[in-house]
């Protein structure tokens, strides 16, 4: 009987939802809560036609496995993007880099790396295009973690870059496990905000113009037991689901993410799946589907950059993890009002 309430509850709560969704789809895409204001995709992006930088954007926990095949399913084949940021959580002891220029060898180099054991971010860009980069930094934000084999590393790793003029903050996380530790979370997520880049923040430097983060952020769906929110993503109804999601609830109490922007979650959850399969968790435990794995975005100034968000999927094809990889197509404008002064000026 409380899981029969448990659904529709959520599904009331979810049909308002997907009201304001609608709603708010036309006014400028946008939903505006407390914290974070999910954005609706748009699907058509013409090529450095209409935007200054196009970026992909891929976070991926790999559970401590990788195959060749893998990161070039993970990269895909179109590539109609001026960078690629790639935060990666649970690294083998792999070479990764390596493995990634071999599938990127034909269009994009290496810009940048930021490595701490098993939390690694790398941004490529366009073949010799290196001489647009005049500004970058890496470092990282140790949170503890465990050892072992897979080295699973709690933290942050950071690459600021400016890049044909736009500056750019990513931050690759992989926050804290388990439904309960939503504080500690929150705490991370502060922690890593006022450390990362502090030590070498220059009074005189500019301000990024965008700071996106990725990672596993571990936030869980809660309130609602594991096989009623199964049955809901069997119906494609997962949408129903985000009042549900922790971190849009801390969101919205004003703990985290406060004036960032995230896409629709019309995918389905992307943790925890039996490896090998797109079957959610058998093990005894058997895990409530959440979505851990998110990417997240914060404009400085408006009145300098437009960002459009032209995808925000999940990656179903990999098997190789317990997580699936999460992927963001996003362009960037430079606004009219900044390029009337910056030809005053």
């Amino acid at each position: 009987m409380g899981n029969f309430i448990g659904i529709h509850a959520v599904q009331g709560r979810g049909l308002k939802l997907k009201r304001k969704q609608m709603d708010s789809a036309i006014n400028n895409h946008v939903i505006t809560q407390e914290g974070i204001e999910t954005v609706e995709v748009d699907n058509h992006c013409n090529f450095s036609r209409n935007s200054d930088l196009c970026i992909c954007i891929v976070t991926w926990n790999m559970n401590g496995q990788v195959s060749y095949e893998d990161l070039v399913e993970l990269i895909g084949s179109s590539r109609k993007f001026d960078l690629l940021v790639l935060g990666l959580q649970e690294v083998p002891r792999n070479n990764i880099a390596r493995l990634l220029k071999r599938a990127l060898a034909e269009t994009h180099a290496l810009f940048a790396k930021a490595i701490m054991q098993s939390l690694q971010l790398y941004v490529f860009g366009p073949k010799n295009s290196e001489s647009f980069i005049k500004e970058l930094k890496v470092d990282k934000y140790s949170a503890g973690g465990f050892g072992g084999l897979i080295r699973r590393k709690k933290g942050a790793v950071g690459i600021r870059i400016r890049y044909k003029g736009i500056g750019m903050e990513f931050i690759s996380c992989h926050l804290s496990a388990h439904a309960r530790n939503v504080e500690e979370r929150n705490s991370q997520f502060r922690l890593i905000s006022r450390s990362l880049f502090s030590k070498s923040t220059n009074p005189y430097t500019s301000p990024a113009h965008i700071t996106v983060w990725l990672g596993d952020l571990n936030y869980r769906i809660q309130g609602i037991n594991t096989h009623p929110v199964r049955n809901i993503i069997q119906k494609d109804l997962q949408r129903l689901l985000t009042s549900n999601d922790q971190l849009l609830q801390e969101a919205e109490r004003g703990q985290i993410f406060n004036g960032y922007r995230e896409g629709s979650l019309t995918f389905k959850p992307t943790y925890k799946y039996n490896v090998g399969s797109s079957d959610y968790d058998t093990s005894y435990k058997v895990r409530v589907p959440s979505w851990t794995d998110r990417i997240l975005f914060k404009i400085e100034d408006p009145d300098k950059i437009n960002a459009t968000l032209h995808s925000y999927e999940s990656i179903d094809d990999i098997y190789s993890s317990d997580h699936k990889p999460v992927k963001a197509h996003l362009c960037l404008t430079f606004t009219k009002q900044h390029q009337s002064s910056t030809t005053t000026t």
